[in-house]
C-alpha cells in the first residue's frame, strides 16, 4: 500500500477521533484559548468541523489527488504557520503530507497546541506518519517553503527564502458584493462571513460593495444573532476604541452595537468594523475589484462575479480542498519539487 492510499484510508478514523469528546481534547482547547483568547471553544469546534467536512472526506480527497502526479522524491517542506484562526495552517500541512513530502512545521505562538493535537490523533491511526512531521523553532535543512504572514513579515520572507522554491503569502481579505435584492436569509448568511472567528481570517468579509441608495436599515436585525461577540473582552475593547476614534474625529459611521459600518475605500477594516463602498455600475465595480486584486482573498455574492471564483453567502470560511489561498495551487507547487 503506497503512502497516499494509506493516508486516504485513515481519514474516516481520523474524523472519528477528532469528533470524540475526551478530557485531553478539552484540555487542549483550554490551553489554546488561554494562550490566545480569540480562540473560543465554539470557534475551535467550527474550525475542526470545517476540516473534517471539507478536507477529510476520503471520496473528495481521492478525486482531488487524482489531478496531481505523485512525487518521485520526498522533500522537506518548511511550513510557517499563521495564528489568526484556529488550525489555519492545516490545509498546507495536509497538502504537504498528501503530496508525499515531509513537513517541517514552525508553529505560530498564537496557535501552538491545536495542530500538534490533530497530528497526534492522526498518528494514532497511521503511526508511520510521525516520521513525516517535525516541529522547529529555527528553520534549517529544508528544500522548499510555504509561509503565511503579515505584509510586514512577508518582506523578511522574501529576503530569507528567495533562494528556495516557495509560496509566500501576505495579508488579504474577503469582500462581498450586494445588489440590494438579497433576502434577509442571504444577509444573515453574510453576517457569518463577517463575524465568524471575530473577522480575523483572510477569507472573512471586511468590506461590502453596495449600489447607490442602498438601505442599511435591515442590518440591525442582520447582525443581532452575533450580539454575544460584544461580550468578549478583546472584541469589546476594539469596538469601544473604534467608536471613540470615529466620534473624536467626526468620522461618519453606522453603529450597530456589535459592529460599526464605515464608508471607506480600503479593503481591510479594523476588528469590529466593516467598510462599505457604493458602486454605480457593474463596469466600475469590476474596475475597482481588478485594481485591488492583490488585496482580495475571495468575493462573496449571490451570483458569480466575472473573473472571480464564486463564494456563496455564508461559505467564505468553508473552502474546498482545491480552493487555495491567494489563488496559488499548493499541490501543483509541491508536485514540481
Amino acid at each position: 500500500m503506497d503512502n497516499r492510499t494509506e493516508l486516504l484510508k485513515s481519514l474516516p478514523d481520523l474524523c472519528e477521533l477528532l469528533a470524540a469528546d475526551t478530557s485531553l481534547k478539552e484540555e487542549v482547547f483550554n490551553k489554546a484559548q488561554a494562550f490566545n483568547p480569540w480562540f473560543t471553544h465554539a470557534f475551535i469546534k467550527e474550525a475542526i468541523t470545517s476540516i473534517t467536512d471539507r478536507f477529510l472526506v476520503e471520496e473528495y480527497c481521492r478525486l482531488w489527488l487524482a489531478t496531481y502526479p505523485a512525487s518521485n522524491e520526498s522533500k522537506k517542506v518548511a511550513v510557517i504557520m499563521a495564528g489568526n484562526l484556529p488550525l489555519v495552517g492545516f490545509h498546507d500541512l495536509f497538502c504537504v503530507l498528501m503530496s508525499g513530502h515531509q513537513a517541517v512545521v514552525k508553529l505560530s505562538d498564537k496557535d501552538a497546541h491545536l495542530l500538534p493535537w490533530v497530528v497526534e490523533q492522526w498518528t494514532h491511526v497511521v503511526p508511520s506518519l510521525a516520521k513525516s512531521i517535525s516541529y522547529t523553532s529555527r528553520l534549517e535543512h529544508f528544500d522548499a517553503v510555504i509561509a503565511t504572514g503579515s505584509n510586514n513579515s512577508s518582506r523578511y520572507f522574501d529576503y530569507y527564502f528567495s533562494a528556495y522554491p516557495h509560496i509566500l503569502r501576505r495579508n488579504r481579505n474577503g469582500i462581498a458584493v450586494l445588489t440590494g435584492e438579497e433576502s434577509m436569509d442571504d444577509l444573515k448568511q453574510l453576517a457569518k462571513d463577517i463575524f465568524q472567528y471575530f473577522g480575523l481570517g483572510c477569507r472573512n468579509v471586511s468590506k461590502i460593495y453596495v449600489p447607490q441608495g442602498y438601505d442599511f436599515k435591515p442590518w440591525e436585525e442582520v447582525v443581532a444573532t452575533w450580539a454575544y461577540l460584544s461580550d468578549h473582552n478583546k472584541y469589546k475593547n476594539n469596538l469601544e476604541y473604534n467608536f471613540a476614534l470615529y466620534i473624536i474625529n467626526s468620522i461618519p459611521h453606522i453603529n450597530l452595537g456589535n459592529i460599526i459600518l464605515k464608508e471607506d475605500d480600503a479593503i481591510a477594516s479594523r476588528i469590529g468594523s466593516l467598510h462599505y463602498s457604493y458602486y454605480n455600475s457593474t463596469a466600475t465595480l469590476q474596475d475597482d475589484l481588478h485594481a485591488k486584486r492583490e488585496e482580495i482573498q475571495c468575493v462573496v455574492s449571490g451570483s458569480p462575479i466575472e473573473g472571480w471564483d464564486h463564494v456563496a453567502f455564508g461559505e467564505s470560511q468553508l473552502p474546498a480542498l482545491n480552493q487555495y489561498a491567494d489563488g496559488v495551487d499548493t499541490m501543483a507547487f509541491l508536485s514540481t519539487l
